[in-house]
């Protein structure tokens, strides 16, 4: 049986025998980058059905039709972590998404505060971020990236059963230790210029709230949110 090495999401049901019509973009790729042809084997996922390999039926450059033949691993759903983030420069944002998409979260959710660089971003390119991650990692879930949402907003709607884990870069938070209690959880990561004053007294105020110190350095957005997710996932997530 030919090796399957290119994994594509689609959103189609998957299922044994099931026909699956890839988009324009996806049947140039596989045709005419990847010079696929007729009998090809690829994996096929999205993020319901789980992973499915799939022999390429139709080989059109604008038209392709692959057909599942078996499932090769089941839906494997991340732990129930968020990402709260402020927005920082294009590259680096786009490269928070991809990394917190590689370690393992639920959902990714861009948070605008008062020094945040970015006062909007493209939700549907942040997206298409984390299909290309979850693409080459393996997983078989894509977490949602939410649209740009206000701080004071998005904590006054806080859900209580949610903790809290804000990492706070002025040093006055617990050392980077993480109770290992189950539950749904979250990261608050701050933008360049840090939380305000009055931002930092609202975060506090949230029931339950963790204020995390990363260690005796400042760090730059996009290694904070590597390091918090990576500290949660051995303590808590499903790296254990």
């Amino acid at each position: 049986m030919q090796d399957a090495k290119i994994r594509l999401h689609v959103d189609h049901p998957l299922g044994d025998g099931q026909a699956v019509p890839l988009s324009p973009d996806q049947s140039h790729y596989l045709t005419g980058v990847m010079r696929l042809v007729a009998g090809a084997a690829i994996l096929l996922f999205n993020g319901r059905d789980g992973e499915w390999r799939a022999t390429l039926t139709v080989a059109g450059k604008r038209g392709a039709i692959v057909t599942c033949d078996a499932q090769t691993r089941p839906l494997v759903l991340p732990p129930d972590l968020w990402l709260l983030f402020a927005p920082i420069k294009k590259a680096r944002t786009d490269f928070i998404v991809e990394k917190a998409v590689e370690l393992g979260v639920a959902r990714i959710l861009p948070v605008q505060t008062r020094h945040t660089n970015s006062e909007r971003i493209r939700q549907d390119r942040l997206q298409a971020h984390a299909v290309e991650a979850a693409e080459q990692c393996g997983a078989t879930h894509v977490p949602e990236v939410a649209d740009l949402v206000g701080l004071d907003r998005l904590l006054a709607q806080w859900p209580g059963d949610r903790h809290l884990l804000w990492c706070d870069e002025t040093g006055a938070g617990q050392p980077a230790r993480i109770d290992p209690s189950p539950g749904p959880a979250a990261i608050l990561i701050g933008p360049e210029g840090g939380f305000s004053a009055e931002e930092a007294s609202r975060i506090r105020r949230v029931p339950g709230v963790t204020p995390l110190s990363l260690g005796p350095r400042i760090l730059r957005a996009d290694t904070a949110a590597i390091a918090a997710i990576t500290l949660w996932q051995v303590s808590c997530g499903d790296w254990r």
